[in-house]
């Protein structure tokens, strides 16, 4: 990945926090009031952790569905095609999600960890239900599955912009970790979380494109 310029980064951080967030759904809504409830409404690292299992999720069971697809699909290339740039798509953004992961469980394990159930086995427990909701819509009407994701992300990139505005010290904090050659550089945490919440938003951008405009029926 790319990394973007601090100049970048702090204009889109106030172009986020001046737009308003997405009319969520009650799915996601339940989610978000889920996450609320057992790691508090305070935006801290352990619970951006969870959110970060459970984001990538859908592009997992997109990956899966389209894959059952093209088995069933491949005496028709031209749509098959179609089918395998969806999934490669999905898997970029999915590993996206997880150098975010793996780059916050990184910060973590230098400093306080949160407990076993709360932080280990209650995320994949969310994890596991968000898969099948995201795996289910997406076979009733794939434009509900991209507008849950989209629900999501818009929340998660909210979040990161406003826990740098919350946190003004991590503007004088490096960035340091073992993932920069595949993440990117950035002078500071703010950067960073800056950076992640970028992610989010296009993310969330390629899902409602997605709504709007199906590759494939």
């Amino acid at each position: 990945m790319t990394t973007r310029t601090a100049v970048d980064l702090k204009t889109e951080q106030a172009r986020t926090l001046r737009a308003p967030r997405r009319r969520y759904g009650l799915l996601a809504r339940a989610l978000f009031l889920v996450m609320d409830a057992v790691y508090g409404r305070k935006r801290t690292l352990p619970k951006f952790k969870v959110l970060e299992v459970v984001a990538r999720v859908p592009y997992q069971a997109w990956e899966q569905v389209a894959y059952v697809a093209m088995t069933h699909t491949y005496r028709m290339p031209g749509f098959a095609r179609r089918i395998f740039e969806f999934v490669r798509e999905s898997r970029e953004q999915q590993d996206n999600e997880m150098w975010h992961l793996l780059i916050i469980e990184e910060m973590l394990r230098r400093g306080r960890q949160g407990g076993f159930w709360r932080f280990v086995v209650l995320p994949q427990l969310l994890a596991f239900f968000y898969y099948h909701v995201s795996w289910l819509l997406y076979v009733i009407r794939p434009s509900l599955s991209y507008r849950l994701n989209a629900d999501f992300e818009d929340h998660a990139e909210h979040e990161y912009m406003r826990f740098v505005e919350e946190n003004p010290s991590l503007e004088e904090t490096p960035f340091t970790s073992d993932f920069e050659g595949d993440y990117g550089r950035f002078d500071s945490l703010a950067d960073l979380f800056r950076n992640i919440g970028l992610d989010e938003r296009h993310h969330k951008e390629e899902s409602l494109e997605r709504a709007a405009h199906p590759r494939f029926a």
